[in-house]
């Protein structure tokens, strides 16, 4: 049975890019130690074994569904099947940031939040992390991800060895341009100051998502990154503002801004251009010289979870290739399973096979070699950061 690929819309349109981490930024900004919670106090009694079922919250559109009956989830019912176990999916995460207000009384409470696993942005799985208000996963439970993991994220800043958390899928950071309308190739991060773009060029809005491919243009190593390197690129972008090079900051309207001809160059997510690209031919996505962000969307187990157990046997069953590889093919993100890419290249349908060799789903070698995982920003910093780059971005 092929493979369906290119969803009709991407998930990452319906994210609303709020930046400020203004819950948070009160929570630890004002120094609150009530908020942390010790690791022997972040784990309920697991009913897995006699109640099976499990209760999942992520983004819109962010999972297969049948072609026909777009209400049926094929990946999910086959787990269902496989395994016995009743998931509760719920499409509610429409911003981390709302998400974090929705659900943080109750972790900062050590109250359960009523859901077995939950997908977030890894700069928001970084806050959940130091807060410890997400559990240790046992690998013992999920040998697909000791195994298949891509070794490119098994390891960031913010959780060393992946113990909490397990990308969903990732996605790079890089610039989307239209090479009939610039009438020539966008190779670097300066490029986007040319004169030919003044007035035509647009940044992402939110700093968790706008600052790392910045730094990058700068020759910046963005996994240690400093305050001094920040303000050298606010310093930039306040100049290119001001001279007008810069149209507008953006949530994901860059899309449709791109798709017009309004803007010609601009911040953007690799999987939204997948899909551009299905009805824009002329619309590329590059991967500086100097590189771009790697990033990923990540599942995790929130403190008092009463099924854990369920919720590491689905966590490891997305990371079978096979399943993997169904999966990749609507989401159109970069699979956090390589060993999928296998799978695709010998798919029956051209269509699904082509997906193989994209190089936006799978990284190639020379691609990965300018691809690097930020780290995050801390709490301390995010008060201070966010205000400037606010102030900069008018929001």
């Amino acid at each position: 049975m092929p493979l369906k690929t290119i969803p009709p819309l991407s998930r990452r349109t319906l994210l609303r890019a709020l930046g400020s981490g203004a819950v948070l930024g009160g929570l630890t900004g004002c120094g609150v130690p009530a908020a942390y919670v010790r690791p022997g106090d972040r784990a309920a009694v697991d009913l897995s074994a006699v109640d099976q079922r499990l209760n999942w919250a992520n983004w819109p559109l962010y999972i297969d569904t049948d072609d026909e009956r777009p209400a049926r989830r094929p990946t999910l019912e086959a787990f269902e099947r496989r395994t016995g176990i009743s998931v509760e999916y719920v499409e509610e995460i429409n911003d981390n940031d709302e998400f974090f207000g929705k659900i943080s009384p109750a972790l900062m409470n050590h109250q359960p939040t009523g859901r077995d696993l939950i997908v977030v942005s890894d700069w928001m799985s970084a806050r959940f992390v130091r807060l410890g208000w997400v559990q240790e996963m046992d690998r013992a439970r999920q040998p697909n991800v000791t195994r298949y993991l891509d070794p490119q994220l098994r390891s960031p800043v913010f959780d060393p060895g992946r113990t909490c958390t397990v990308p969903w899928q990732s996605g790079i950071t890089g610039i989307a341009y239209n090479r009939r309308r610039t009438g020539r190739e966008i190779r670097q991060v300066s490029d986007l100051w040319a004169g030919d773009l003044k007035g035509r060029v647009t940044l992402l809005s939110g700093l968790d998502e706008a600052f790392a491919l910045l730094m990058q243009g700068n020759g910046v190593d963005i996994t240690r990154w400093t305050d001094d390197d920040f303000h050298t690129v606010c310093d930039q972008v306040e100049k290119q503002v001001q001279a007008g090079q810069i149209r507008r900051f953006t949530g994901n309207d860059y899309i449709k801004d791109l798709s017009s001809g309004d803007v010609l160059a601009c911040q953007a997510y690799s999987g939204d251009v997948i899909q551009l690209q299905a009805d824009d031919p002329d619309i590329e996505f590059v991967v500086p010289e100097e590189g771009a962000e790697l990033w990923a969307e990540s599942l995790m187990i929130p403190n008092l979870a009463r099924h854990k157990a369920n919720a590491e046997r689905l966590i490891d069953y997305y990371y079978d290739p096979e399943v993997a590889a169904e999966l990749a093919a609507w989401v159109n993100y970069v699979c956090p399973v390589p060993a999928a890419r296998d799978v695709l290249a010998s798919a029956r349908d051209e269509e699904s096979a082509a997906l193989a060799e994209n190089p936006l789903i799978f990284p190639d070698k020379e691609m990965r070699s300018r691809l690097a995982i930020a780290r995050d920003v801390s709490s301390e910093e995010r008060v201070e950061f966010s205000k400037r780059w606010n102030q900069i971005a008018g929001l």
